[in-house]
């Protein structure tokens, strides 16, 4: 009998660590699904936008460095409009005092349709020194920029050190952020939202530029160049989407005509491609997946239009408004409990003591007692 025991016990430790080695396989082919997306070099897909001086291209083309200097900023472009995809860069942004500084990662066709166009952002805002970079998202769709649906966010690494990955989802029927691969941000379309879901064909673009008027504390902190220039890396290029039919971007009249044309009759080529995009790993929105996305937000958002009541005392359909959630933000947005940190001076963490004399391990001090 007892042979027998030990017997069955046998087979269920087998099946329990077939089990797990099937589960591990499982999460292993769904990491490199979602990070196995194929990268481009800089000529494959893009092309200068501004400040080609101030642009460095590494040897393989797989890294481009935009600088900003008190003569110009820099950026680039994809060589296509899209209609949607997947667009991705691994970012490393300038380290020290930046204030006023603005480096952006974003689809756009601004420069087609002055009046009305359509913009997802990424946007990071410099800070003084010791002080960190905030991120920020927006969402506009045919000009909707008087109802800016701003969210900002600290980062949970300093993205001066190394970079990181920040990419976009957009389909025709949800927009996703992403930070190192985690869904920070989900924008679902909802007849509700009407022209306000960006719809025409954008490109996408990289740029730093002096935001000096708005970018750090509402324009209090501007862009210092004697602490310049300021550089931004970007590499792990990614453009995966169906792109518009061939256009001149050189010829604004009918580079606008030709969108507007694409835009208001879907492309049936694309069709399959968007079908891909949304079967697509990442672009699955498993409920772990939202798990860790609320968690990421709870822990990192600084300000959601969402709970911006003195903006907008309704929110937006496409908010997920939690009331228990609600009472950790202001009525202007704010988060209560998520605050910015200020990196204490070298040297100084070894200066202060705690009450009983021991070495303070502290390496970061709260906004109020820094200066």
């Amino acid at each position: 009998m007892a042979a027998l025991r030990h017997q069955q016990l046998s087979v269920l430790v087998a099946a329990a660590a077939a089990l797990l080695m099937m589960s591990m396989t499982r999460l292993l082919l769904v990491v490199s699904a979602a990070s196995d997306v194929p990268t481009i070099t800089f000529d494959e897909g893009f092309a200068p936008l501004f400040g080609e001086a101030n642009m460095e291209r590494s040897p393989d083309g797989r890294t481009v460095s935009l600088t900003l200097n008190r003569y110009s900023g820099a950026g680039f472009i994809s060589s296509h409009y899209y209609h949607h995809g997947f667009f991705s860069a691994d970012v490393r942004l300038p380290k020290d005092h930046t204030a006023g500084v603005v480096v952006a990662f974003y689809l756009s066709n601004g420069d087609v349709f002055d009046k009305n166009h359509d913009e997802l952002d990424f946007e990071f805002l410099g800070n003084r020194r010791r002080h960190e970079w905030r991120l920020q998202t927006n969402v506009y769709g045919n000009g909707s920029t008087e109802r800016g649906r701003e969210e900002r966010y600290l980062m949970p690494f300093d993205p001066t050190l190394e970079a990181h990955r920040f990419s976009i989802l957009w389909s025709s029927r949800v927009v996703i952020f992403y930070v190192d691969g985690v869904a920070v941000r989900e924008v679902p379309r909802s007849g509700a939202m009407g022209g306000d879901y960006p719809s025409k064909p954008m490109a996408l673009y990289a740029t730093i530029w002096d935001g000096s008027t708005w970018a750090t504390d509402n324009g209090r902190y501007k862009v210092n160049y004697k602490r310049g220039p300021f550089t931004a890396d970007f590499s792990g290029l990614v453009l995966r989407g169906c792109p518009a039919a061939a256009v001149r971007r050189d010829d604004p009249a009918a580079l606008q005509l030709q969108l507007q044309l694409l835009g208001s009759e879907k492309d049936d080529r694309c069709a399959g491609s968007e079908f891909e995009l949304m079967t697509a790993d990442y672009a699955i929105m498993t409920p772990r997946r939202r798990m860790e996305m609320r968690r990421w937000r709870q822990r990192q958002m600084l300000y959601t239009v969402c709970y911006d009541t003195n903006r907008y005392p309704a929110p937006f359909p496409e908010c997920d408004v939690n009331m228990a959630e609600r009472q950790n933000f202001w009525e202007w947005g704010e988060s209560k409990v998520v605050r910015p940190r200020v990196r204490a001076r070298s040297g100084s963490s070894r200066r202060r003591r705690t009450a009983g004399g021991a070495p303070a391990t502290t390496h970061l001090v709260s906004l109020q007692q820094a200066d």
